[in-house]
């Protein structure tokens, strides 16, 4: 192998690896400027219906949640976990959480319940006051 010829591409090769090598550091810096970060949350009590507290990525890593207020006789609606599992931390009044096959789970202030996978549930207020709890979601696989 003749060196003169070849050092144009090995100063090339080198020129390539420190691009990439640049490149990766600026990617670990985006990674880190991504990282979720500790907060605190206001609960909003003013009688709105939803209020979001994480959104998901890049706030948190998997995990969603928000605040829920149903009036007497108010549902949120069928709705399926999907790939994720749900938690109910029930702070005021009564409800029902019911599944597609006909059962339930009663709750009330005080309660926390849990929702597997690719569940197709709804969530009802049965009680005569104001049914207010917080969901969290994260994926599960």
């Amino acid at each position: 192998m003749n060196l003169r010829r070849a050092i144009p591409e090995i100063i090339l090769f080198a020129w390539a690896a420190v691009m990439l090598c640049a490149a990766g550091s600026a990617q670990s810096a985006e990674r880190e400027i991504a990282k979720p970060q500790p907060k605190v949350i206001q609960l909003d009590t003013a009688g709105k219906r939803e209020q979001q507290l994480l959104s998901g990525p890049p706030e948190t890593v998997t995990m969603r949640s928000g605040h829920i207020l149903l009036q007497p006789g108010q549902s949120v609606g069928k709705h399926s976990t999907g790939h994720n599992e749900e938690m109910l931390v029930v702070l005021e009044g009564q409800g029902r959480m019911v599944f597609d096959d006909g059962s339930h789970l009663d709750l009330s202030a005080n309660h926390v319940l849990y929702c597997p996978p690719a569940t197709a549930h709804d969530v009802l207020n049965t009680g005569t006051g104001v049914l207010r709890y917080i969901y969290i979601v994260a994926h599960a696989e």
